[in-house]
């Protein structure tokens, strides 16, 4: 009996922090700006680095360069949409890019990330040098159906990540709210113009 008691207190305090670590993304105005309403789960977000997004910590592009690995609970006859955008384009304080696209994959069966539809192959963080902190999110749909889309934007291509809006893309798609969220946030480094020259060949 102590052992069950025990065990419950766990699953309680973890169930409170998840909780706390997903407020970060109305203390961040993720909540208003991009999403409307607080997702239930954490997406795990680990980059081969070895560091990890965790609702709202920094990184450095150098960092996050890769496309990360995700984990995320899912049912594995159900199918998700798994996007990560920057709203904070070209700066915080002046978004008129608002969003850019970083990454977007959707068809995908359970967790098997690789087995979905990539309709935005994922570039890192590219915030320019002197606007700050950008808020980099990820964030998972469930699927009603199968997501028909014609968008196939490639590693190297700016057209179609510009001023990209994932709240009209899910009214579009019927993909109702995000069921999982998390991000980080990451300002200017070196590795940036190595990235905006790779863009600009596309």
């Amino acid at each position: 009996m102590k052992s069950v008691i025990i065990f419950l207190a766990i699953v309680i305090a973890q169930v409170a922090m998840a909780s706390n670590d997903l407020n970060n993304l109305t203390k961040e105005q993720v909540i208003p700006e991009v999403i409307d309403v607080q997702p239930k789960a954490s997406i795990k977000v680990d980059y081969n680095s070895g560091v990890a997004a965790q609702q709202g910590n920094e990184l450095k592009p150098t960092q996050v360069k890769d496309q990360p690995r995700f984990t995320y609970e899912a049912k594995p006859d159900d199918h998700y949409t798994l996007v990560m955008v920057d709203p904070d384009a070209p700066s915080r304080k002046e978004p008129k890019l608002r969003e850019i696209l970083h990454f977007m994959v959707a068809n995908i069966p359970g967790q098997d990330v690789d087995k979905g539809d990539v309709l935005a192959e994922y570039i890192g963080s590219g915030p320019p040098q002197g606007t700050g902190l950008h808020r980099y999110i990820f964030l998972l749909f469930k699927q009603s159906g199968r997501l028909e889309s014609k968008m196939k934007i490639s590693k190297t291509s700016r057209n179609g990540r510009v001023n990209f809006s994932i709240r009209k893309f899910a009214k579009e798609h019927n993909l109702g709210d995000p069921i999982a969220a998390n991000f980080y946030q990451a300002q200017y480094d070196d590795y940036v113009p190595l990235l905006h020259a790779q863009l600009s060949k596309g």
